[in-house]
């Protein structure tokens, strides 16, 4: 289908569309994560098996990286179902590291700061979604602040400093808070229009997913920062 034959209502409809398959494919990642975390928190043998040893715990998270790594370059050149299992894969690894909330904080904390999580990343997608503003303007200027980020919080490893630690925190929160709007809107103008249903609108779909799931998991581990009561 040409883009230039259809009418506005149909690029918004189909825009809709798809944003929704990316939606569900993120809703499905955030479920299994979540409930492979619970179960790995409850179960004493493998909890102690991951966050006791730190051989398995960082190349657990050497894993995710790979994961991510090889979905986001080689996607194109990957059957639906590999490209499907990876993110599987990659929703049930993140689910194994992230179990050592549950016992750093309380399950009320976590669960509030979820919402809280949901609400300010629901707000700031529709917002993407359906602003006319260009954001494309802000990637630059995020991506150069995520780079400091990851930075200061590798120095901060080392250092411990309460001061560094609280400046990270609110500076991660903005990055990603900006990140989920920005993202948002690329995916969307991403979009394909006539390709809904093939190969190709489903591994879209899939990395579309993975980039607003790693927005979201990234703003909630900074606002469980602020918002977690530790036990």
């Amino acid at each position: 289908m040409n883009e230039n034959s259809i009418t506005v209502e149909q690029i918004a409809a189909e825009n809709q569309r798809y944003m929704v398959k990316v939606y569900s494919w993120m809703s499905l990642a955030m479920i299994i994560t979540g409930a492979v975390a619970i179960y790995t928190a409850s179960n004493e043998t493998l909890r102690n098996l991951i966050h006791s040893n730190n051989w398995i715990f960082f190349g657990l998270i050497i894993f995710e990286f790979i994961a991510v790594g090889v979905l986001v370059k080689l996607v194109n050149k990957m059957s639906v179902p590999l490209a499907t299992l990876i993110f599987i894969l990659y929703s049930v690894l993140n689910g194994l590291t992230l179990s050592f909330i549950f016992y750093v904080y309380t399950e009320a904390s976590i669960a509030s700061t979820f919402f809280v999580t949901a609400g300010t990343f629901g707000v700031m997608s529709i917002y993407g979604y359906t602003t006319k503003t260009d954001l494309s303007k802000w990637g630059n200027l995020l991506f150069m602040g995520l780079i400091g980020l990851v930075i200061a919080s590798l120095v901060n490893y080392f250092m411990q400093s309460s001061m560094l630690y609280w400046i990270t925190t609110g500076v991660g929160v903005i990055i990603f808070v900006g990140l989920t709007a920005h993202d948002t809107q690329k995916i969307k103008n991403a979009n394909i229009i006539g390709n809904e249903g093939s190969d190709d609108d489903h591994k879209e779909s899939i990395i579309g997913a993975l980039i607003l799931y790693l927005d979201f998991i990234n703003l909630f581990l900074f606002l469980l920062r602020i918002f977690g009561r530790r036990r």
